[in-house]
């Protein structure tokens, strides 16, 4: 039997998906098995097509350290062996930051790593895992090519004006501007959407990327003309644990008067800041809309407007707004996230069908006399990965 089928690779700090898809035609890939880790939640959890695995017994079963990323390493490697090895002809990886170097998928060879490894600095909460798991999955299938897709390519279009810092050219450079993030995902939204509403696909979208990490895009005629996020993943929104733009006056008093140290600034930056910092509580929507405690309210209050917020600037960037698409967990998820927002966006002529939006279904959920199209559509991250790698390896 010819071997066809391709693997992806999705690794966060302590999250992993693996996808295993096969080709039904030049343009189509079925997805065959999905597998998703989740390391950050109490208990851990796995789930396999569907069906939650006991993940704490089988890391038990491993001599490995108690990180989690020596835990994701363990995971894939668990995984893939449920996996049919003998049909895999190729492996997919998503790469959150691809720098100025990358602009288009390409096949990974030690060189192309060297460069990643460079770029640690920039996705510091990424791309370590992700360059850990390139190197676990190249030494377990050795004979295989292995493709880098990445997350910054989507927004390689922007006009300059919306990459530029406000720095000397010098500093620009040396690739200090801004690249945008949740690429992928917004090329499956895009995707999608020629699918079931061409027409509007082509014309001036916002799409949201809110899970725990958040993101908006502008978009016109499917290329991205705008997005919240720059340099880094830390900015624009505020997410579960990142703090989102922050000015950075905050930085240099934290440095100077708090005597903060890289890796203490790095800590509180990453991984205390966001929906936690704020709520004391949890980054986890969830459990915020959960609690009655204001500090919670107030986390979440704080989300909405600043989400809101950026969307009037992505609007003035397009001109106007005919389309808004909420996505990944948050945004398809939550229907009072989706109709606060919605709400403050009501002077666009925003008209949610209560009914719709609390169907938790994908679909248009505005009723016909709505001026602006909103939308739920699933995003599928492995989905592009799986498209890319098929596209380099067989066409």
């Amino acid at each position: 039997m010819t071997r066809n089928r391709i693997l992806t690779v999705n690794v966060g700090s302590s999250s992993l998906k693996l996808g295993l898809y096969e080709p039904e035609n030049t343009t189509n890939l079925q997805c065959l098995s999905h597998a998703s880790v989740d390391l950050a939640k109490s208990p851990p959890s796995l789930t396999i097509d569907g069906n939650r695995v006991p993940l704490n017994e089988i890391l038990l079963s491993f001599s490995t350290t108690k990180s989690s990323l020596a835990s994701l390493e363990q995971m894939a490697l668990w995984i893939l062996d449920r996996f049919e090895r003998s049909q895999i002809a190729a492996v997919g990886h998503r790469i959150v930051h691809g720098g100025t170097d990358f602009k288009s998928p390409i096949r990974i060879t030690t060189e192309v790593i060297h460069h990643l490894e460079k770029l640690i600095p920039l996705a510091p909460l990424h791309e370590p895992a992700s360059l850990d798991l390139i190197k676990t999955l190249r030494a377990a299938l050795p004979d295989l090519p292995h493709v880098a897709c990445f997350d910054t390519t989507f927004h390689t279009c922007q006009p300059v004006v919306a990459s530029r810092f406000a720095l000397p050219r010098e500093f620009e450079r040396q690739g200090i501007r801004r690249y945008g993030f949740h690429g992928l995902s917004y090329e499956s939204i895009m995707n999608t959407l020629r699918k079931i509403a061409p027409e509007l696909a082509e014309k001036r979208l916002i799409v949201a990327h809110l899970g725990s990490g958040a993101s908006l895009s502008a978009i016109f005629q499917g290329k991205s003309m705008d997005t919240t996020m720059g340099f880094s993943a830390l900015d624009g929104l505020p997410m579960a644990t990142r703090c989102g733009s922050l000015d950075a006056g905050v930085i240099l008093y934290l440095l100077q008067q708090e005597k903060m140290s890289f890796s203490e600034l790095q800590d509180l930056l990453y991984h205390r800041s966001g929906l936690l910092g704020v709520s004391g509580i949890s980054g986890d929507v969830r459990t915020l809309l959960a609690s009655d405690t204001k500090e919670a309210k107030e986390a979440l209050d704080l989300f909405v407007y600043r989400t809101a917020r950026e969307m009037g600037g992505l609007i003035t960037a397009l001109g106007g707004l005919d389309g808004l698409v909420f996505t990944a967990g948050i945004g398809e998820h939550s229907d009072w996230i989706r109709q606060q927002v919605c709400s403050r966006l009501a002077w666009l002529g925003i008209d949610l069908d209560i009914t719709l939006n609390q169907s938790d279904q994908p679909g248009c959920i505005t009723i016909g006399k709505s001026t602006v199209q909103v939308w739920v559509i699933p995003t599928d991250e492995e989905g592009m990965i799986a498209h890319h790698t098929y596209k380099i390896i067989f066409l």
